[in-house]
């Protein structure tokens, strides 16, 4: 898919996403969902984005794995977003509302890194040895005002999935998790010391493992690869609430650590 060539359109939304990223000022959405339409436009706005941003890509995040989300969104698949490398960062990690943040949710997730280059032909088998895993904090952020849940499917995916910033724990290798395990873990999300929410990991396309399947053959239709170091949110296993000022905190099974993310 060509990423370069982009109307003026496309442009003027990108560079006003950037600003808005820059800046921590939110855009109206009313003023934009018209200037993207299907998937191949919000994508190329995306990469443009991710040009202007001018970081390194520490990998991606995946979105809509689950059907209540992709039915909120009106998608039959799923989307991804990347992500610059600064934003991915490890447990405990401190967050600030006012210099950090625009207006965030809190997911929680299972976080692949891949070891070596991952190839849209690898098995699921293929992928769990390439790769670790560690539960993780997703925390997507919009450039735009009251997003949630009424951005449009092609804004989220021109905001690079509204991304924002990925706390992991502590990492393993994939392999250490039967693909059974990989279908059966569940997270309890605290806030404050108080229960939020529950989830399991099947509520991510069925196994996280095919999530990043996903995102692997997706990469390579736009002539892209996963390499070795970078990391892949690979979707939420619950409907995220706002995350608000106070301590959050992930509680996974599986022998997997507790993720733990300071808001201020």
């Amino acid at each position: 898919m060509a990423q370069t060539q982009l109307t003026a359109n496309e442009e003027k939304l990108a560079q006003a996403l950037y600003q808005a990223y820059t800046s921590q000022v939110a855009l109206d959405m009313a003023e934009w969902e018209d200037l993207v339409h299907d998937d191949e436009t919000a994508y190329r706005v995306q990469a443009r984005l991710m040009d202007l941003k001018g970081q390194a890509v520490g990998g991606y995040k995946v979105s809509l794995t689950s059907q209540q989300t992709q039915d909120m969104f009106d998608s039959k698949e799923p989307l991804f977003g990347a992500q610059v490398f600064q934003h991915f960062v490890a447990s405990p990690a401190t967050l600030s509302l006012k210099d950090d943040l625009m207006d965030p949710l809190a997911e929680v997730e299972l976080v692949f890194k891949a070891k070596e280059t991952l190839s849209p032909s690898d098995s699921l088998a293929e992928l769990a040895q390439k790769t670790t895993v560690a539960p993780g904090i997703e925390v997507p952020d919009a450039r735009f005002k009251e997003w949630f849940p009424s951005l449009s499917k092609y804004l989220v995916m021109a905001d690079a999935a509204v991304g924002g910033y990925v706390v992991y724990g502590t990492e393993c290798d994939t392999t250490d998790l039967s693909m059974t395990n990989l279908t059966e873990v569940t997270t309890t999300l605290y806030h404050d010391g108080q229960e939020v929410a529950q989830g399991n990991s099947a509520e991510v396309l069925g196994n996280p493992l095919n999530s990043l399947q996903w995102l692997v053959k997706k990469l390579a239709s736009q002539g892209k690869e996963l390499t070795a170091g970078q990391r892949v949110s690979s979707g939420t296993f619950l409907l995220p609430p706002h995350l608000t000022v106070g301590e959050w905190r992930a509680s996974f099974d599986h022998g997997f650590t507790d993720v733990k993310l300071t808001v201020e």
